[in-house]
């Protein structure tokens, strides 16, 4: 038994190993996964160093945005000095507030360091309403406000009222001509109204004047049907055969 282990063993020492071609094999093989990943890394530094480059451009080219504008922004009246719109309003705010403090004043009392001419064209900027669109110009609102306006120059006697109702009423020549003066001034102010309507740059141009402008659109209304294929034939050139 000691021999034969003895031969078997000499045996199996000269002959080749499996596990020594295994093992160069798997050498072999991360030898090249060990170039590919160098290779695979270089061209991800590569990629890398241009996104770098990239984002260096980017924020060049938002810091030469940015000092554009701030260049832009340039008060007209404080151009010639070269003082920007944020520099303006800062020396403003620190002018108003050495004139708080010389007057014993908070910042939250700013307001009564105002003339009475700015103060009263604050207010009636404040009062100006915007101009409502066309739809909502009969809302409750400005029909309650017209009817203001259209009873403001009338006189009031309520003892009169009162004596009237009791008695058989009876309308008095003055009054008539007071609410058909009225009526007259109501119907020359809606005549002399105009307005500013808003111009559409889309739109396309076939008048010469807004008379002109306003008598197509009734023209439209009524035959805009039947000349349409016209006027595309026109613009398209294919009105006339060939």
């Amino acid at each position: 038994m000691s021999d034969e282990r003895r031969v078997g063993i000499h045996v199996s020492s000269d002959a080749p190993d499996e596990r020594d071609g295994v093992e160069s094999h798997s050498d072999d093989g991360e030898d090249n996964m060990g170039e590919d990943s160098m290779n695979l890394t270089g061209r991800k530094k590569k990629l890398f160093e241009l996104r770098l480059k990239m984002n260096e451009a980017r924020k060049a080219n938002q810091s030469a945005i940015v000092a554009e504008k701030k260049k832009t922004e340039v008060l007209p009246a404080e151009s010639s000095r070269g003082m920007s719109n944020q520099k303006w309003i800062e020396e403003r705010k620190k002018k108003i507030g050495n004139l708080l403090d010389a007057n014993g004043l908070d910042m939250s009392k700013a307001y009564m360091l105002d003339t009475q001419d700015s103060a009263e064209a604050k207010y009636n900027k404040w009062e100006e309403e915007p101009v409502l669109p066309g739809w909502d110009v009969f809302n409750k609102k400005m029909l309650y406000d017209a009817y203001k306006k259209r009873t403001k120059h009338v006189v009031v006697d309520v003892d009169e009222y009162n004596r009237m109702k009791e008695a058989d009423r009876e309308d008095s020549n003055d009054k008539i001509e007071r609410m058909v003066k009225e009526l007259k001034d109501s119907d020359e102010k809606h005549q002399s109204f105009s307005q500013r309507r808003k111009f559409h740059k889309e739109k396309d141009i076939d008048s010469i004047s807004d008379r002109n402008e306003h008598f197509n659109k009734k023209i439209e209304r009524a035959f805009e049907k039947y000349t349409l294929e016209i006027k595309n034939n026109l613009e398209r050139g294919t009105a006339l055969p060939d």
